[in-house]
């Protein structure tokens, strides 16, 4: 009789832990479930980067991991109550608190996976630091899920609404029939530890020297799978976690000290007879124009949301942009022009500050750049131009006014500022009505004053809103990226056919490229098409050229310089590309989540280099007609590597060193 009633207190000491068993339970089922049905509608890549029976068992092992750390939570803080479990009203609250943990767990759970369909569709991962970056923006955000996503947004908020009153319900009838046991102290003190040592296990998942982290489930070349064995909870957390290392965010990629870093790039071909006279600014260094002029030309920059080579005929695209195809022939068109990444911030970083793409957010929206960083607007503005941002939307969005605004830009044009607009979306005013405000100010400036204008369009964003009646739709229905594109480049003919009938064409220098292109995905490491993009330089006394070799979006800036007769002190280390004398370096890089890929023309074609975090470094034949990339055998040379490398690092030591600018002088 001892002997079972001592078993039977064992087993009532146990059954108190019962809703920790059904919460495990419950979520991985959810979590499991979830990622199948993702499986399922993604199950072409899934077939072509891993098994299935790896990719279930690799999602598991995810999935505990995560509620691991839900689990983990509540048995270190309630530890202390835990072992005064054998009195009854202790016992009451103990699983009271539980519960209600449990439930919170898996409504964030549901919450997450039912948002995952939606932002896969348009970001091809699981919820990163976009999701809660965009929740800065209520009003532009919702206004796109209603126009674009209303069925998801439905289904999301009615089952997470679902669930919470399910659960609620479940909550209050089971707490009515809760009875408390008989339990002896002495099985808490052997009971509690051994579950949290089960925990830390199944959070750590391995024996191996690191815990588990998302490089462990990183065993295909499609990031999109990747992603996909996770769990959505996971990886918004992780992202979270990485916002206290974006300073360092690209120093991952290798171990090289700062000062060879700084060496590398210096010893680049097209720097190397160059002067760095600023030992605390070590990228800053003079820059001859390569046209002299007697009187500065105005430059404007027209930054296309999101119209990539997808959408440009010669460039392998569709048939969408005949205005810009025109065009080409009355400029520089760039052939092989790459963006740095994915989104508006990082094609702004790229073309107004020439800086380099990393891991971390873009410096538009980093705290240490919001201030004293380089820009175009504040190096012209050193020269005596008028120095303006004209944006169709509100210009906070991702934290543009405040970075132009501190870094040079004098004055900020946004959708509050159009007077009775033709057409307002979403995203702000119409792209006609960008142009519009654009084409004036451009009239009414004086001619003593120089103008350097940035001016971002926007009507191609999903939910792909503009004017009717304005282009020959292209297909049905209206909202499709498509017709989007097609308005974006009619608005743009209709500007230049009004520039070049005015004064100020003669005096003004025009960069035409886009800031990315859409919804950039793909199975590889980096998708390489999906970063090619138009650029084009027109306006004054530019003759046409075609530049075919391969360029990035952080050469754009020094050669704008340099073609508008600007001379000065710069630290962005594209090329000026108007120097005839030097070798094109016919190289991009470009930022795809975690990996860092490095474009390079060779004679045996285009070879891709991809860094990536905590693996070894892979390369690629890539082959832009056929969109191809095949693996190569052979071993990365030592110097290659340590160039790539240096160029992925530099950017995580200027700004971690706040010394990607340019100092007064004296």
């Amino acid at each position: 009789m001892p002997a079972e009633r001592s078993q039977n207190t064992l087993w009532q000491t146990l059954a108190l832990f019962k809703p920790l068993l059904y919460f495990f339970l419950l979520a991985l089922a959810l979590l499991s479930s979830s990622r199948l049905m993702l499986a399922w509608l993604y199950s072409d890549r899934v077939d072509n980067a891993i098994s299935w029976f790896d990719f279930i068992l690799l999602g598991i092992r995810a999935d505990v991991v995560q509620i691991g750390y839900f689990v983990l939570i509540p048995l270190l803080l309630l530890s202390p109550m835990a072992f005064a479990l054998h009195k009854p009203l202790m016992q009451l609250w103990w699983r009271r608190l539980w519960i209600v943990w449990s439930l919170i767990c898996v409504v964030v759970f549901w919450f997450m996976e039912i948002s995952t369909p939606a932002f896969l569709a348009q970001y091809d991962t699981r919820p990163n630091r976009l999701f809660f970056e965009y929740l800065a923006y209520p009003k532009e955000v919702f206004s796109t899920l209603i126009n674009g996503f209303a069925g998801w947004l439905f289904i999301g908020i009615a089952s997470t609404t679902i669930v919470i009153f399910v659960a609620y319900r479940w909550y209050k009838r089971t707490d009515n029939r809760f009875n408390t046991r008989t339990i002896k102290r002495r099985y808490l003190i052997g009971v509690i530890p051994i579950l949290i040592i089960c925990t830390l296990f199944g959070i750590r998942s391995t024996l191996a020297h690191r815990p588990a982290n998302p490089a462990f489930f990183s065993v295909t070349s499609d990031a999109m799978v990747n992603s996909l064995i996770l769990n959505s909870t996971y990886t918004l957390e992780y992202a979270l976690y990485n916002l206290k290392h974006e300073a360092q965010a690209n120093r991952v990629y290798g171990s090289l000290s700062n000062d060879k870093v700084i060496s590398e790039i210096r010893q680049t071909e097209y720097l190397r007879n160059t002067e760095f006279p600023y030992d605390n600014y070590p990228t800053v260094h003079y820059q001859q124009a390569s046209v002299s002029r007697s009187q500065p030309l105005n430059i404007v920059i027209i930054l296309e949301e999101s119209l990539g080579a997808t959408f440009v005929e010669s460039l392998g695209g569709k048939p969408l942009t005949p205005n810009l195809e025109h065009l080409k022939s009355q400029g520089w068109w760039f052939e092989s022009l790459y963006s740095t990444g994915i989104r508006s911030v990082r094609g702004i970083e790229a073309v107004v500050s020439g800086f380099l793409p990393t891991r971390a957010r873009s410096t538009v929206k980093l705290s240490g750049s919001q201030r004293q960083f380089f820009t175009l607007a504040d190096v012209l503005g050193r020269q005596g131009y008028h120095t303006e941002f004209i944006y169709g939307g509100q210009a906070h969005f991702d934290n543009m006014a405040s970075f132009f605004v501190g870094n040079g830009f004098q004055s900020v044009i946004d959708q509050d500022d159009y007077e009775n607009p033709r057409f307002v979306g979403s995203w702000g005013v119409s792209d006609q009505d960008l142009f519009d405000k654009l084409h004036q100010r451009l009239v009414n400036t004086e001619a003593s004053t120089p103008q350097f204008t940035l001016a971002f369009t926007s009507s191609n964003h999903e939910p792909f809103e503009f004017p009717d009646g304005e282009i020959n739709l292209s297909e049905q229905p209206k909202q499709t990226v498509h017709n989007a594109a097609k308005y974006a480049d009619h608005a743009l003919g209709e500007f230049f056919a009004k520039a070049k009938k005015s004064d100020y064409w003669h005096n003004t220098l025009f960069l035409v490229v886009a800031d990315h292109d859409t919804r950039v995905y793909g199975e590889e490491l980096v998708p390489v098409q999906k970063f090619h993009i138009p650029g084009l330089i027109l306006g004054a006394d530019i003759q046409p050229k075609t530049v075919s070799t391969i360029t990035s979006q952080i050469d754009l800036a020094p050669t704008l310089l340099s073609l508008a007769g600007i001379s000065a002190y710069v630290p962005t280390i594209g090329q000026d590309l108007s120097q005839s004398d030097v070798k094109p370096a016919n190289r991009a890089m470009m930022q795809f989540g975690d990996n860092y890929g490095w474009l390079q023309g060779s004679k045996d074609g285009q070879i891709l280099t991809v860094l990536q975090v905590k693996k070894p470094a892979e390369q690629f034949l890539y082959s832009p007609a056929q969109n191809e990339l095949t693996p190569l055998r052979k071993n990365l040379s030592e110097k290659h590597l340590r160039k790539v490398v240096a160029h992925a690092m530099l950017p995580s030591i200027l700004y971690q060193g706040r010394s990607y600018y340019v100092p007064l002088q004296n």
